[in-house]
């Protein structure tokens, strides 16, 4: 599915969504288990995997980064605060190691902070989730990683995340006037995503 210039490919078995904007940033990656389904979505949408030149992780959970591996010529971009986790095996924030993905430090190119831009996107930090995930936002599109999700879902905090940080994270989201949301897992929402956030922070806070 393709909504205004962010292309929508589903999740297979346990890799998050992957969402390809202006046909050259691909945000969130996947566990790489699954390198040859995502490379035949992305063809069938006239993309090679050579044209991808920036990832963007939404966080630094295995399911989202374990695929950065499959795309060599493109720069990583991540949260500051994930990069962290990513580049320290000690780090709280570093799951992707007890899942046994290694991420290397040079693996790591771009820290991202608030208000950094990424083609027509803000970056928005929203911990919660993990203590270093963004969403990205546009003033209509919201690519929401794992911090919420369609029908008033949001992620766990179990996992170097904080239940304070989330609500915060949320209530600030559903201030925004977002119309389609894309989240890390799960159905797009096209058309009425505030009140999917709005839902979000009703059913958990």
């Amino acid at each position: 599915m393709i909504i205004d210039n962010i292309i929508s490919i589903q999740g297979f078995a346990n890799d998050s969504n992957y969402y390809v904007i202006d046909k050259e940033v691909l945000v969130d990656t996947g566990t790489g288990m699954n390198t040859e389904y995502l490379y035949s979505k992305l063809r069938e949408n006239g993309i090679e995997p050579e044209d991808i030149k920036l990832i963007v992780n939404t966080h630094c959970h295995f399911d989202h980064i374990g695929g950065n591996k499959d795309f060599p010529n493109a720069k990583v971009a991540i949260g500051k605060m994930d990069a962290q986790g990513i580049k320290d095996a000690n780090n709280p924030n570093n799951f992707s190691s007890a899942f046994g993905f290694k991420i290397k430090r040079d693996d790591v190119d771009i820290e991202l902070e608030e208000g950094d831009k990424i083609k027509s996107f803000e970056v928005l930090h929203t911990p919660g989730h993990s203590s270093g995930g963004i969403c990205l936002w546009d003033g209509k599109n919201l690519i929401s990683g794992d911090t919420v999700f369609a029908q008033g879902g949001i992620g766990r905090m179990d996992l170097g995340g904080s239940y304070e940080d989330m609500k915060k994270s949320v209530d600030r989201l559903r201030k925004l006037d977002v119309v389609n949301m894309f989240p890390g897992h799960g159905p797009i929402v096209e058309g009425d995503g505030k009140a999917h956030i709005d839902a979000s922070y009703r059913n958990f806070f």
